[in-house]
């Protein structure tokens, strides 16, 4: 995994140094929806998609005509929830995605992105709410190896330029790893997904 991320920062300074006079910077900003994709473990309930939001910066370095490299980096909420006779159920999965995409145009305005992702879990949050209360827990994964710490995944989306320094945005992204091996009751083991759609202004 640190290989793969080590490779594409690489991968980065080195097209950056190659191409500094047609660079633009940006930032992004966004809607998040996102549910799993159940495993084999125990795993016998329905999820419902979980809102959330994402932000974070990008990077546009044309290549050749009609091709532009695009890597982000992006603070990212996903997670899930469900709900039964007993209440509430939401978990809040808090990442840092590093999607390494190739921006393809296709007319004077429309682009599609596509490309892998590593994503870095920083935290969990469950909340459990019904009529006598609410229950929160948050735990910093840092200490616990419940779920894996990086994640490799893909995303594929569109990206329509309004101008040359406004853009809306929608992508799918999934994860090609199962947050763990050993699911249970209590910590099913799953794969994310997470539509979302958002705007980016470049300078």
């Amino acid at each position: 995994m640190k290989k793969i991320f080590i490779l594409a920062i690489g991968l980065f300074v080195a097209t950056a140094a190659s191409a500094q006079d047609r660079i633009k910077f940006g930032v992004k900003a966004g809607l998040n929806l996102s549910d799993i994709i159940k495993g084999d473990g125990n795993n016998n309930f329905d999820t419902k998609v979980k809102t959330g939001f994402n932000a974070g910066v990008t990077v546009e370095i044309p290549l050749i005509a009609g091709l532009a490299f695009t890597p982000e980096v992006l603070y990212s909420q996903k997670g899930y929830k469900l709900t039964s006779s007993l209440g509430e159920f939401r978990q809040t999965t808090s990442f840092i995605d590093v999607p390494i995409l190739a921006s393809f145009r296709l007319g004077s305005s429309f682009n599609i992105v596509a490309g892998p992702q590593v994503s870095f879990l920083l935290s969990t949050k469950n909340k459990f709410e019904n009529g006598f209360g609410t229950v929160e827990q948050t735990n910093v994964e840092r200490d616990s190896d419940r779920f894996k710490k990086s994640l490799v995944g893909g995303l594929i989306g569109f990206r329509y330029d309004v101008n040359d320094k406004f853009d809306i945005h929608g992508r799918y992204a999934l994860d090609f790893q199962k947050n763990n091996e050993n699911g249970t009751s209590s910590t099913p083991e799953f794969r994310n997904q997470v539509f979302s759609v958002g705007v980016g202004i470049k300078f």
